[in-house]
């Protein structure tokens, strides 16, 4: 038996640009193959990215781990994915390194973006810090759309913009905003974007305001035209959109090597009790206990937007940390404020015989839910 060829006899052959006979039939199989099957093999491959989100929609973070990512301080266990388990009691109270959080911050700027749901964890951060730090070495102060918490010892903000859409819409306002017809203005993301350069940390998030039907209405022109034009597009490709104007911005305005990004997934509702097996007409009102059914998905937590999210970031290579929160949330249906939040308006005698009418299954309470949701973004900041 003759040996294998030395690593200087395998130049000597190539560069004499020689083929074996065998090796020319085979790289012509190959060729040929690939051509009469290359659209079954894409079919295969797109098919293989499709069932692997819808068969479970984990982390999408498109961050390379090989990398060392600012801020990080250590990396999570490979095969760990902390947003998937089963909630249980935990009598001591797992504490946040709020002292850790506030060092990191020193001279930085974190800014949250998105609706309400994310100025949730805007306050449910700022309550997690600000117990360390003197009442007279912090504020708290509002510029129309943005919110300021400053921690002045540190020379630190964590900050809130209003930006229901990420883009222009007609919700933009910070009080006044509940509009039924909404409508979005096609790549638009600078009108917001200019008051977010600089941020060192950014959290984002958008879903429920696109939420108002199959279709959704994008301005190619401007607000400011007196013919407007408007496009109907379905809901996924409205948010799609919104997903790559998103993706552009963090392209061009954040430096991989000095920032973080985050983008949290939809914050489930629980407004149809039916969905978790209770009676007819009720909602997450008078629930005291948690979902136990560990494949639990409700009807108001559309799937088809994880799927475009899945899709567009895959398809990226912005480093973006997804903090995917809503499997893990959707157990929660007595965490919400329910008839406990601020009322803007005083309430009708109708709906006071009827609580389930004016019940909030959208928003949590705080101390809850979203408390977890940092200490997810924590762990992800830090550990990667």
């Amino acid at each position: 038996m003759k040996p294998p060829p030395s690593s200087s006899s395998s130049s000597s052959i190539l560069r004499k640009n020689r083929l074996s006979p065998f090796l020319f039939t085979l790289l012509a199989f190959i060729v040929f193959v690939t051509i009469l099957y290359s659209e079954d093999f894409s079919c295969i491959f797109s098919q293989l990215e499709y069932s692997s989100l819808s068969a479970s929609p984990n982390s999408i973070s498109r961050i390379n781990k090989n990398k060392k990512l600012p801020f990080a301080i250590g990396e999570t266990e490979d095969g760990c994915d902390v947003f998937s388990g089963r909630w249980v009691h935990d009598d001591s109270r797992p504490l946040f390194n709020a002292t850790l959080m506030l060092e990191t911050l020193r001279g930085k700027r974190m800014l949250y973006v998105g609706d309400s749901l994310n100025r949730g964890q805007y306050i449910s951060m700022v309550c997690l810090l600000h117990r360390l730090i003197p009442e007279n070495a912090k504020s708290m102060e509002t510029f129309g759309s943005l919110t300021v918490f400053t921690a002045k010892d540190y020379n630190a903000t964590i900050e809130f913009y209003w930006a229901p859409f990420l883009l222009e819409s007609n919700s933009d306002d910070a009080v006044v905003h509940r509009i039924s017809d909404r409508v979005v203005r096609k790549g638009s993301i600078n009108k917001h974007g200019k008051n977010w350069k600089g941020a060192d940390i950014v959290v984002f998030n958008t879903y429920l305001w696109w939420m108002t039907g199959l279709e959704f209405k994008i301005l190619q022109g401007s607000f400011d035209d007196e013919v407007k034009d408007i496009a109907m597009v379905s809901t996924e490709d409205a948010y799609r959109m919104g997903m790559k104007s998103m993706l552009r911005w963090v392209k061009k305005n954040m430096d991989p090597k000095k920032t973080r990004v985050f983008f949290t997934s939809m914050s489930p509702s629980h407004q149809k009790s039916i969905d978790w097996g209770g009676e007819p007409n009720m909602n997450c009102y008078n629930e005291t206990t948690m979902i136990e059914d560990q494949s639990y998905w409700g009807s108001d937590s559309r799937k088809s937007i994880m799927e475009v999210i899945g899709q567009v970031f895959r398809r990226s290579k912005v480093p973006i940390t997804f903090l995917n929160i809503t499997q893990l949330s959707s157990y929660r249906k007595d965490a919400h404020t329910s008839i406990y939040k601020k009322q803007w308006s005083p309430l009708t005698a109708e709906q006071l015989a009827n609580p389930v009418s004016y019940a909030d299954c959208v928003h949590w309470c705080l101390p809850g839910l979203q408390d977890t949701w940092n200490e997810l973004l924590f762990a992800k900041l830090f550990y990667p």
